[in-house]
């Protein structure tokens, strides 16, 4: 991987400086975590820049903006440089993980209707569950736009159920962040970061099993298999076992 200058790295993924101005790169890791336990899963960055690749072409297709330029290789992804708004969007169908354990709902139930929920970016305070009313006072997002990222998760979650749902994929839940995308004096919110099991709960519609990253936070196994079925399932994945898709040392 060439030498370039490294802006910021997550638990997921690096972001390089971009070839041209306003541009990144969007490396993306074999690393996982689990509360206090880190671990790998080999092949993981190869499949989720594939995997969300795809999700984000198809959701540009029907309208949806996105941060995604293009993917330059099998582990990284040229975008657009963004001002991160810092919340994740939550869109939950069926009851699971926190949500279910928050209102003792027992896990698999679907929910009356599509839940959107709103987290403040923040690993310091454990990233907590906020309302509309603090999103726009504390000024995170105006009132505008907080209704632009309501509509487009919604359509979001439309499109990617009834993709996932033709592979025989249940689309859980998942979580979403945006930005803001700055040209000249003008400025438009865009879907940005990822869509993977990274932060996709998917199941399989006939027996439920976990095709996801809940199996490393349980300890479950077959980690490297769920998201090489995934990505399968999606007709994309990459020619070889992914398993054999060791990462690149990182370089500054």
């Amino acid at each position: 991987m060439a030498r370039r200058k490294r802006i910021y790295e997550g638990k997921a993924k690096v972001l390089y400086e971009g070839p041209e101005p306003g541009t990144l790169v969007q490396y993306f890791k074999d690393d996982a975590y689990a509360f206090d336990r880190k671990g790998t899963i080999t092949g993981k960055g190869v499949l989720n820049n594939r995997i969300s690749e795809y999700l984000m072409i198809r959701l540009a297709d029907i309208g949806i903006p996105t941060h995604l330029v293009r993917r330059l290789n099998m582990r990284e992804q040229l975008v657009r440089e963004v001002e991160i708004i810092p919340l994740t969007i939550s869109v939950n169908n069926v009851a699971a993980g926190e949500l279910a354990g928050r209102f003792s709902i027992p896990e698999g139930t679907p929910l009356p209707r599509s839940i959107v929920e709103y987290y403040y970016k923040s690993d310091e305070l454990g990233n907590p569950l906020v309302s509309e009313e603090h999103v726009t006072a504390f000024g995170w997002a105006t009132p505008q736009e907080l209704d632009e990222i309501i509509h487009m998760s919604l359509r979001v979650n439309d499109f990617l159920s009834g993709l996932f749902y033709a592979v025989g994929i249940r689309l859980v839940d998942f979580s979403l962040e945006y930005g803001r995308l700055w040209d000249d004096d003008q400025v438009r919110v865009v879907l940005a970061d990822e869509i993977s099991p990274d932060n996709c709960r998917l199941w399989d519609v006939t027996t439920n099993e976990i095709m996801d990253r809940d199996r490393f936070l349980r300890n479950m196994g077959g980690v490297e298999e769920a998201y090489q079925e995934v990505a399968r399932r999606l007709g994309i994945l990459p020619e070889g076992d992914a398993r054999d898709l060791k990462a690149p040392t990182l370089l500054q």
